[in-house]
């Protein structure tokens, strides 16, 4: 019965990645890998919480486990030019929706790294500059990978370059141009996993990114 699941697991693993190729947008598809990456390779979360402890920020976050609580409505009414107003702002002018992402467990340091993640994704896209379109996502992505151990911003960076060749080609170069920038400043940033970014919000955006190290993504 355990090898029917795992064969339905790999199934919809395998159509998840195919749709994600054909419609990037389907963030849901995202999810559905990453629970299926993490069931059959569970030493990789090891491996990053590793990585993570080595540093001052990330060793807090793992110990205390905090979680990232999201008021738009209260950070739309910070100054103009604020992290937690250029993130509500970048928020509702994509028709997102904090709530929109699941909810994931952190009883423990593993599954508090995944959560982690899926809470602070969005802050990092304000923080970085990168867009929430497909160049903007890859970006991101090499930034991760540059950041932390870890399979699946290699494999959303595969899909993405799948996707290019085979359906936007006219797009390449500025999808390359974020994939290289996002490298770069992964490497040359500080560690932003385990920052608390709810302490942050009313803190000026370019102080925040000047004490991380992050110089802002802007696309040619």
């Amino acid at each position: 019965m355990q090898t029917l699941f795992d064969a339905v697991g790999s199934v919809r693993a395998l159509w998840s990645f195919v749709d994600l190729v054909r419609n990037p947008d389907h963030l849901d598809r995202v999810f559905e890998i990453s629970d299926r990456m993490v069931k059959r390779r569970t030493e990789v979360l090891d491996v990053m919480r590793d990585h993570f402890q080595r540093d001052t920020t990330g060793a807090a976050a793992l110990r205390d486990k905090p979680r990232l609580r999201v008021d738009l409505d209260a950070l739309s009414k910070l100054p103009e030019g604020t992290l937690g107003r250029t993130f509500a702002d970048n928020m509702r002018a994509q028709g997102l929706d904090p709530k929109s992402l699941p909810t994931l467990a952190a009883g423990d340091e593993l599954e508090f790294i995944r959560a982690h993640l899926y809470e602070t994704h969005d802050v990092w896209h304000a923080v970085t500059g990168f867009k929430t379109d497909v160049a903007g996502e890859l970006g991101l992505q090499a930034f991760y990978a540059a950041q932390a151990p870890g399979g699946l911003p290699w494999m959303l960076m595969a899909m993405g370059f799948l996707n290019t060749a085979l359906y936007a080609m006219g797009d390449r170069e500025r999808r390359l141009d974020a994939i290289s920038r996002g490298w770069e400043m992964g490497r040359a940033a500080k560690p932003l996993f385990g920052t608390r970014w709810d302490q942050l919000w009313s803190a000026p955006i370019e102080e925040v990114r000047r004490s991380l190290g992050v110089e802002a993504y802007a696309a040619a």
